[in-house]
Parts: structure tokens; sequence; C-alpha cells
């Protein structure tokens, strides 16, 4: 008999708990081993039966996927920030591993997508520019940091160009300071040449990417958008619908109603009333809302997005409202151009996704 067994992984760098649980709820075995790939295929070459995993999503999270993903009928990557039931109560490794199998028992546990790995090379190349810039602007955010400490005001880019750093450094009063700032400088530039290499192998990573030339068509959306784009959303098909995409992007509305149905001569009708609107979804990928609020702020300055978006503002939506809006729309075309392997047409489109 074909019984189905969900194993719970608490991953650890040096460990990963199993906890392996029936269909029933019993705690069929519990075992730790070390966090090697080795380990992980003997572990499960010795188990029968139809095999459902889950753990949680992290560093590890990837490499684990790619190894247990041909050994299990399911592999689930969850969302940690959804599994409350692990912060109640004691903590440790079985007890939480218990508590993941008893979530992927039940069918309580919010997916991560570890789908398609074919654009690898993209997905390292774009998180490793992000930091870059990231790491580039804690800089910029210390070095003026050093001359406001001497209450020397630092308005505006001036104090980051190489021509006007002498008169800056001439300025700090004490000489830790100005060595402080000195070393600042040469991290600054290090970095800014390191984001330059970056991006320049981002860039050539993307342009090989065949719906690399079908994004770029789309107003907004520039070499960067798209290259973060193709490596995070990766495939279309994981989105049923333009509000699926939408809510992973930050941009669908979360509402909020209470009491919904009355009993009206032993039949249930449901109340018609205004639901109460509680702002953006919490829960999205940021880096996805930065790139379509951006695409956004940069299409209406030109047609078909411009006309778009002045006659929400004469319709009196507020300008951070009938952005949004573009917001949306430039998603759905994504969805819809990216599905259908075609260029952005202006006519065509809009009517399509309104």
């Amino acid at each position: 008999m074909n019984l189905i067994k969900y194993l719970a992984l608490d991953v650890h760098i040096a460990s990963i708990t199993i906890v392996v649980m029936s269909a029933t709820g019993r705690i069929v075995l519990e075992r730790s081993i070390a966090t090697s790939a080795a380990e992980v295929r003997k572990f499960f070459k010795q188990l029968r039966g139809r095999l459902i995993v889950t753990f949680e999503e992290g560093t590890l999270s990837q490499w684990l996927y790619e190894i247990i993903q041909p050994l299990a009928d399911q592999v689930i990557v969850c969302n940690p920030r959804r599994n409350k039931l692990l912060e109640e109560g004691s903590k440790g490794d079985k007890i939480d591993g218990r508590k993941l199998a008893d979530l992927l028992r039940t069918g309580m546990l919010k997916p991560v997508y570890h789908g398609q790995s074919g654009n690898r090379a993209l997905k390292e190349l774009v998180g490793f520019y992000i930091s870059v810039v990231s790491d580039t602007t804690r800089t910029m955010s210390r070095l003026k940091a050093v001359y406001r400490s001497r209450g020397i005001q630092t308005g505006g880019r001036s104090v980051y160009y190489e021509r006007n750093r002498q008169q800056w450094l001439v300025r700090l009063d004490r000489l830790e300071k100005r060595q402080r700032a000195e070393m600042l400088y040469r991290q600054l530039d290090f970095l800014r040449e390191l984001r330059r290499e970056a991006k320049k192998r981002m860039l050539a990573a993307a342009r090989a990417e065949k719906t690399y030339k079908i994004l770029i068509s789309i107003p907004g959306l520039g070499p960067i958008r798209v290259a973060i784009l193709l490596a995070i959303v990766v495939t279309p098909y994981r989105f049923r619908s333009k509000r699926q995409f939408w809510k992973y992007c930050g941009l669908s509305v979360v509402t909020r109603t209470s009491s919904d149905y009355l009993i009206v001569n032993g039949i249930a009708q449901r109340v018609r009333r205004q639901s109460d609107t509680r702002g953006l979804t919490w829960e999205f990928n940021h880096l996805l809302k930065y790139v379509l609020k951006g695409a956004a702020s940069e299409a209406i300055r030109k047609e078909p997005f411009r006309t778009f978006y002045k006659i929400r503002i004469h319709k009196g939506i507020a300008p951070e409202l009938a952005r949004l809006t573009v917001a949306r729309k430039i998603g759905a075309i994504v969805l819809v151009l990216w599905k259908g392997g075609v260029l952005f047409d202006e006519k065509v489109m809009l009517k399509l996704t309104a």
C-alpha cells in the first residue's frame, strides 16, 4: 500500500532535524542528520511510500530543494512568516519539526515559488547588483554622517564628487574624522566600480533571455527593471490572473467585512455593504513593487500612459492613487505580453487589460 508520509525539515547550517508524520498525525520517525547532500539523499532513499516534504524558506532552501525534489513526490518550501503556530509554546528543533509536519498534513502552509531554475545566473547577478547598490547607498549615508557629526551641512551630491573632496575634507577639524572620511571615499570608489561591472554583467545576462525584447517594449520598463522582473518572476504562468500578480507585487487592496450573511425565511442571503479598505497588502515582493511603481512614474511622462494618468487626475483621484493604477496597468500588461509572446501595442493592450 502506497502510504503517504509528511516530512518536515528544520534546517540549520550544521544539522537538519527531520520529523516524519503519518496521515493520521502519528509521529513515525524523528532524526537529526548532518547538513550535507550525501546525508540527505541517504536518508530519503531509505523511506517508502508517497513522500510530501516541507521546509521553510531560507538561505539553504534552493540548495535543499534541488536535492530533495527528485527524491520526493511533492516539495513545499513554505513562507516562515505565515507559520504563526511555530511561535507558540516551547521551541526546539524537534518541536518545530512536529508543528511544521502537522501544518503540512492539514494543508495550512503558504508555499514559496521554487520552480524553474533556468535563469539561475541572472538571479545571482541581480541579487549581487541589488546588494552592491544597497552597500553604495549605505556608504554614502555614512560619509555624510561624518560631516554632520561636526556640524557641517551636506545637502545635495557635491560631497561625493571627486573634484570637491579636498574642499570638503579640510572642513573637518579633527584628524580622526578626516581619516575616516578618506577611507569612506575609497570604499565608495571601489563600490561604484563594482556596481558598474555588476550592472554590465546583469544586463548582458538579461538580454540573453528570450522574453527581454518583449518586456523592454513596455513603456516605463528600462533594462534594469526588466532584468529584475525576469529574475524574480521567472515565468508568468505562476499567476493565473492579473490580481494574483498584483498581490505578489504589493499592489492589491486588502478589505475587511464581517457578518456578510442574513437568514431570511430560512435562506442565507448575502448583505450588500461597502467593504472596509485597509490599504495595500502587507506581504509582497518589495523589489517587484519598486519596479512597477518606478515604471509607473516613468511611463506617465509619455503616451499612452500620460493620457491614462491625466484622465484619472481629472476624475478627482489623488495623484498617488492614480500612479498606483498605472502601476497595476503595467503589471497586467507584463503578464499578458509575457504569456502571449508579443511586443507592446498601445492600441490593443490598453483595451485588452482594461
